[in-house]
């Protein structure tokens, strides 16, 4: 066994990292910090308040500022929230720039937030950062303040990588990982899943379509991120055979998950990795999904069936073939591709090779 690291992880401030998660970003972190304390690193998670205090977090200061009316009153003034996470960032990491490089033996950014990457050039110690969407304007323009500091990075895909490569020509593919022990084998049943966030990205409102397509009982799971787009665009198509379950701890969703003939999964973007892939599969249950983005770097003949983008009538009529698959094959193949054993061994492969 290698010998225990100091690991600074940088998770996103948007939400506390604790159960029920709000997103895959969420349901990563924690499953990463656990895994590392577990093998005996010192781990330093600095989070959003009210995250789980198991896993050595340090709270970021996140908290509105106390604007003066004449500064509210400027047609210019961002988002309140947009200050409370940049200034949250910035004390991080002066915090950290001020270190002498001691304090930890490597940095990890698992945030979306542009700060750590922008002045990652001032902290002393090894730190890279994991890509875990697709590029946007405010990472490409920190990553392009480097100036001649060369950056580290990790990707969460090989779609992921690729789609950065004109700024990151070298990022380490390192697969999210599903903790195989949680999302445990179920015995299927007759119904089908979709679990994620409710948001137009994820397009919920598209599996309840081709559930409805195809004759089949849909049970959708997650966090309403987005109210409007829940009463206008998937409240209208429950019944008695499309139900929302709300918003699950983790336990119960992977008893969910393992009761049901196959999870739907239905992105409108091209997805970086798609966790829900990985922990259906766990649980058992083949996947009938859209081909966006990473997924068809998890999926297999053997575990899943992929539909042509946004085509709800091919993924309906591909229901049927999924519901068949072995669901033997789909748990091995999360644990053989996507499990976290191989995540925490390649990351801290990568820690242990920039500490060196």
């Amino acid at each position: 066994m290698s010998d225990p690291l100091r690991v600074a992880l940088i998770a996103s401030v948007r939400f506390p990292v604790k159960e029920p998660f709000a997103g895959g970003l969420e349901a990563h972190t924690w499953t990463l910090a656990r895994a590392l304390r577990e093998r005996g690193h010192r781990v330093d998670l600095f989070a959003a308040p009210g995250s789980d205090p198991g896993l050595g977090v340090r709270e970021l200061p996140v908290h509105l500022p106390v604007l003066s009316k004449e500064a509210r009153a400027d047609v210019s003034m961002p988002d309140p929230r947009w200050l409370e996470e940049h200034h949250a960032y910035l004390r991080l990491m002066l915090d950290l720039a001020a270190d002498d490089g001691r304090r930890y033996d490597v940095i990890h950014n698992n945030s979306l937030h542009y700060l750590p990457v922008a002045m990652s050039p001032a902290v002393r110690g090894p730190m890279f950062t994991t890509l875990h969407t697709p590029p946007t304007p405010w990472l490409e323009s920190a990553m392009q303040a480097h100036g001649p500091h060369r950056a580290v990075y990790s990707a969460v895909s090989l779609h992921t990588a690729s789609s950065w490569h004109p700024l990151v020509a070298d990022a380490r593919v390192i697969r999210n990982g599903v903790d195989t022990r949680r999302w445990r084998p179920g015995p299927g049943g007759d119904q089908l899943v979709w679990f994620g966030r409710i948001v137009p990205e994820k397009g919920p409102h598209l599996a309840a379509l081709a559930a409805r397509k195809a004759g089949r009982r849909l049970r959708l799971v997650g966090p309403v991120g987005d109210r409007g787009y829940f009463d206008t665009n998937l409240r209208p198509l429950l019944d008695e055979n499309i139900t929302y379950a709300g918003h699950l701890t983790g336990r119960d969703l992977a008893e969910l998950v393992g009761r049901s003939a196959a999870a739907l999964v239905t992105p409108c973007w091209d997805e970086p990795y798609g966790l829900v892939v990985a922990e259906a599969l766990s649980c058992g249950t083949p996947v009938c999904a859209f081909d966006r983005g990473a997924l068809g770097e998890i999926l297999t003949p053997e575990c899943g069936t992929l539909a042509p983008p946004g085509d709800v009538d091919a993924l309906a009529d591909l229901i049927g073939h999924a519901v068949r698959l072995d669901r033997g094959s789909a748990r091995r193949r999360a644990e053989d591709f996507c499990s976290l054993e191989a995540m925490t061994d390649n990351y801290t492969d990568f820690y242990h090779e920039l500490a060196a």
